[in-house]
């Protein structure tokens, strides 16, 4: 059953006088909702993964890709990763190379799928006609990649939860490079790349998300008004980046 939600309060919080003109709202949810993942849609709705009650709400899916053929990848952190067919509705699930930890999953513009293994500490390229997959080792060991992203080149980055940072991975060259939070050691949680090439990912460490201009090489912080956030994904659209606060049954929306 999917039950719709409505917003019942909003804040707009003010930001450092060195950040952009930006305009960052909460919305609540009911108590208990647990938003875990949130997907803007394109006729202006969000919709999100109620994960505690087992719900998904419309508010004015869990970690999913898609390829160039239309085929839904997924990965289970249990060891596995897959694929869907939706016009047949075939399932087909492999074993991950590494054992538990497969997280996150993209999609780049050209439909090369990768994942993002915490527990196995690598990201991985899979070969969407075989299944097969080529892992690709961490700029250090034990950084714990959990979520991984594309922009608009192909190159990828990649939320590094025991670091504390973000990693950028040029399929190309097959270089790294690390750019670490402002202040925080650990718990680089989510990631996305906005239309800009702007890249956000949520800090549990500063309780806020970070957005990086990699051209500039520079953060702006955006936290929260409320302890414990706990912001485990995000995605957008032009000129709005959602995520959805699990730890204060909230979604969150910055505008700039």
């Amino acid at each position: 059953m999917i039950r719709v939600l409505i917003a019942v309060a909003a804040i707009t919080m003010s930001l450092r006088a060195a950040a952009p003109a930006a305009e960052m709202k909460f919305y609540q949810l009911p108590p208990g909702s647990f938003p875990h993942d949130v997907a803007p849609a394109p006729d202006g709705a969000v919709w999100f993964s109620g994960q505690s009650q087992g719900f998904a709400g419309r508010f004015d899916p869990n970690t999913l890709a898609f390829d160039k053929n239309g085929m839904v990848w997924f990965t289970g952190q249990s060891g596995i990763y897959g694929r869907a067919d939706p016009r047949t509705g075939r399932v087909d699930a492999w074993k991950a190379p590494k054992g538990p930890g497969p997280y996150g999953i993209a999609a780049t513009p050209s439909g090369e799928i990768w994942y993002a293994s915490l527990a196995g500490d690598h990201i991985a390229k899979i070969d969407t006609a075989t299944g097969a997959v080529t892992a690709v080792e961490p700029p250090k060991p034990g950084v714990g990649p959990r979520r991984i992203w594309s922009d608009s080149k192909g190159v990828l980055w990649v939320s590094l939860w025991h670091a504390g940072a973000i990693g950028r991975y040029d399929p190309a060259t097959k270089a790294w490079a690390t750019y670490p939070m402002p202040q925080s050691k650990w718990g680089t949680y989510s990631i996305y790349v906005d239309d800009k090439d702007r890249v956000w990912a949520t800090d549990w460490d500063a309780n806020a998300i970070q957005r990086f201009d990699p051209k500039t090489g520079t953060y702006t912080t955006f936290p929260s008004d409320k302890k414990n956030a706990n912001v485990r994904q995000m995605l957008g659209r032009p000129g709005e980046a959602w995520g959805g606060e699990s730890g204060t049954d909230r979604l969150v929306v910055i505008r700039d």
